[in-house]
């Protein structure tokens, strides 16, 4: 069936139904901000309230592999934009590749955080769980990492869809790639960049605070 002839009765022309699924993403988008967006105002609330202990607990994680985690999905965000700018039925094997390239990489910092819970299990540093930690600074740390397990395990949940949406693109684009799959990959290469821009927030909230102290 010609793509002309594909597009849904809801929508005008193949413009606006690319149109429509980019502002959907967007909206999306919007609704992610408000969940990490409400998570990072509880931070800052409590960061004010114990800064000792958002500082001890800060110094407790392993700032190699969130820095190396960052580099990982800096380069995947990399792989996913380049895709998505030579996209066309001539370069489908290497968008192709990038795609699955950008999904390894999630893969990689998955397999990292992992590493860094198990680390941060064996150091009783999980509450709820196995939380030791003495001293006056122990409230302040308990809520450190409480919120430090909630907000990387919601990102990490994103990853694992990104990394899926990654995936289900590749196998689609080797096989054909039309104008609706660059709609398709365009919308989807803004949720991954989405996520990776909360990393960063992240990142600069969990790893660095305290560092220049000991």
């Amino acid at each position: 069936m010609p793509e002309s002839s594909a597009v849904a009765p809801q929508y005008a022309s193949i413009p606006h139904r690319d149109h429509t699924a980019e502002l959907g993403m967007w909206v999306f988008i919007a609704t992610e901000v408000l969940l990490f967006g409400g998570l990072i105002l509880a931070y800052l609330v409590y960061r004010h309230a114990f800064p000792q202990g958002f500082a001890a607990g800060s110094r407790h994680t392993e700032i190699v592999i969130g820095t190396a985690n960052t580099a990982v999905l800096l380069t995947s965000s990399f792989l996913v934009a380049w895709a998505v700018e030579i996209f066309s039925p001539a370069t489908s094997k290497i968008v192709t590749w990038l795609l699955v390239g950008a999904a390894c990489l999630g893969l990689v910092f998955i397999a990292l955080k992992a590493l860094e819970y198990s680390g941060e299990y064996d150091e009783h540093l999980v509450p709820g769980i196995n939380f030791q930690f003495a001293g006056p600074k122990a409230n302040g740390v308990q809520l450190f990492f409480i919120f430090y397990f909630i907000a990387t395990a919601i990102h990490a949940l994103h990853m694992l869809i990104g990394i899926g949406l990654l995936i289900t693109l590749a196998i689609i684009c080797r096989r054909a790639s039309t104008k609706r799959h660059h709609t398709a990959l365009h919308s989807a290469a803004l949720y991954w960049h989405f996520v990776d821009v909360v990393w960063i927030f992240l990142f600069a909230l969990i790893y660095l605070p305290g560092r220049s102290t000991s």
